[in-house]
């Protein structure tokens, strides 16, 4: 299975706006733009799609370079021919049939959108934790391409997908061979949001590159609706303990910032997070003594890791002395999420309520009525 035992509840609700949207014909577009229907997103700030007669464009803005685009996207049915003129960008066939995907989550994702089948080649195959995937490449129906910094372009050709799908970095200087195959490349961009839906709402981007539109939006009904219950529930008990959060890594304690996801679903559950007025969307780096002054008098201490086995309070302190001036320390309230042991980075992201849950059980136990934890385990 791709999950665990799923919430009685959203399952029930997933249903029903799977229901209401087929009786609504699955008519998501309005408010005319430029010639075309303009998509109706609530919270991505970088992602915008434009329906027009025959074809569709996705834009994604450059979220390093203000004001600039990052690539524009042309969506144009298999089944309809090519538009006599259409707009610049690159152009896919859709529904996509065939896709080379290199991140563990995009993977995910598309498993959960009924794609599965479309993933033809994957990178980096240790780091997904998907039992169905590995059974295909055991098989050879699922080509293993390497690297995904340096993927195997030989590979990628024998496999002939029809994109590449892929997460894009600051300063990459571009994607080497990859670029000269002639393959379209999807850049995944979705994780720099900056909010925990805005990046779950990529998902109906995503839906309609494989022709499942309809599917993914009801699911990010179900996800948004889910995630402001869960919101409200914790904004209707008084403000809960205080969190630190990650730890060290060699020198650097990698901080969320406080306009992360991590750091905003930390606030969204209504807790006290010492970086909450930080305007960074990405990770602080701080030396510990920083970390120590301004977060030392925690309650809790919820940080991520990668083992096989449970990690223990004993082994955390032999990583790192200093660890025992920590209050969450000293009275035990420590929570590990150990991600070889559970699918956060493949579920995580784009059911950011399922996390929130998890946030808001440990900041606030006396909320009784919450399922059990799905990734953090009390150490």
């Amino acid at each position: 299975m791709l999950r665990s035992k799923p919430f009685t509840a959203l399952s029930v609700l997933f249903t029903v706006v799977v229901a209401l949207a087929s009786c609504r014909g699955g008519n998501n577009a309005s408010s005319p733009e430029g010639g075309g229907d303009t998509l109706q997103l609530k919270y991505s700030s970088l992602l915008t799609v434009v329906d027009h007669d025959g074809y569709s464009v996705a834009t994604i803005r450059n979220p390093w370079k203000e004001g600039k685009t990052l690539h524009t996207y042309v969506l144009v049915p298999k089944d309809r021919e090519l538009p006599a003129a259409l707009p610049e960008g690159t152009l896919l066939r859709t529904p996509i049939s065939r896709a080379a995907v290199f991140t563990t989550v995009h993977c995910s994702l598309l498993m959960t959108l009924g794609c599965g089948e479309c993933i033809v080649g994957v990178a980096d195959s240790k780091y997904v934790k998907i039992p169905w995937i590995h059974e295909q490449l055991a098989q050879g129906r699922i080509v293993d391409c390497g690297n995904g910094l340096n993927p195997v372009v030989e590979k990628i050709m024998d496999i002939k997908p029809d994109i590449i799908m892929l997460s894009p970095f600051e300063n990459s200087g571009g994607y080497g061979k990859v670029e000269d195959i002639n393959i379209p490349i999807v850049e995944c961009a979705e994780y720099m949001e900056d909010s925990p839906l805005g990046r779950a709402e990529w998902m109906k981007f995503y839906g309609r590159l494989y022709g499942q539109a309809q599917r993914a939006d009801s699911l990010f009904a179900v996800v948004d609706s889910s995630y402001q219950s869960l919101r409200a529930q914790a904004q209707q008990v008084p403000q809960g303990r205080s969190v630190l959060m990650d730890k060290i890594v060699g020198s650097t304690w990698y901080m969320p910032g406080g306009h992360s996801t991590l750091g905003q679903m930390i606030q969204d559950a209504g807790a006290r997070y010492p970086w909450a007025d930080d305007d960074h969307s990405g990770s602080l780096p701080l030396p510990f003594e920083t970390v120590l002054e301004k977060a030392g008098e925690c309650d809790v201490w919820l940080y991520r890791y990668s083992s096989d086995h449970t990690m223990t309070l004993a082994e955390l302190l032999s990583d790192h002395r200093g660890y025992d001036q920590l209050k969450a320390f000293r009275t035990g309230e420590v929570y590990g999420c150990n991600v070889e042991a559970s699918l956060f980075y493949e579920e995580s992201p784009f059911r950011p309520d399922l996390l929130l849950a998890d946030f808001i059980q440990i900041v606030h136990p006396d909320i009784t009525n919450l399922p059990p934890l799905r990734y953090y385990k009390k150490l």
